[in-house]
């Protein structure tokens, strides 16, 4: 792609202000959201003409509207710190980030209670069989010695 001219670069800078407005003020397009992308789509231009470009000898020099670019993100970066949301989607991904976090938490809550329970119930299926053993023993052994007699079952 050649050389444009001043005139051309001024109308492009002039579309790029507006759609960075527009864009600032929420007015975004369907299916868009408040970034460089939507941004150059908006103005008409290339999105890399935002970005640094190479020399051939290695070296970089700036976009033709890398300086625009730099005062889109400073001016989107000044309205999220005051709080002002532009983009819902970004408000929402924001949102489900903080429920994710949540949800693993509680979660984490869980596996631990499950853990503790189980642990007890081992415990005490350990200590019932245990129980059971000790009264099997004794009944047998009740029942081995000839010189104790069972007392009648009580009447009601």
């Amino acid at each position: 792609m050649g050389q444009i001219s001043s005139a051309e670069r001024r109308r492009n800078e002039e579309a790029i202000r507006v759609a960075m407005d527009r864009l600032l003020r929420g007015d975004l397009p369907p299916g868009g959201g408040c970034d460089l992308k939507t941004l150059a789509a908006e103005a008409g231009v290339t999105r890399t003409a935002f970005y640094p470009k190479k020399n051939r000898d290695g070296t970089t020099r700036p976009g033709p509207y890398q300086h625009l670019a730099e005062e889109f993100e400073r001016r989107l970066r000044t309205l999220r710190e005051a709080g002002e949301v532009i983009d819902p989607r970004t408000a929402q991904i924001d949102r489900l980030k903080a429920k994710v976090t949540e949800l693993k938490e509680r979660l984490a809550q869980r596996d631990e209670t499950i853990a503790e329970l189980t642990t007890f119930k081992e415990l005490a299926l350990s200590r019932l069989a245990a129980q059971h053993d000790e009264i099997v023993r004794l009944r047998q052994q009740a029942a081995a010695l000839s010189n104790i007699r069972r007392l009648p079952a009580a009447l009601r």
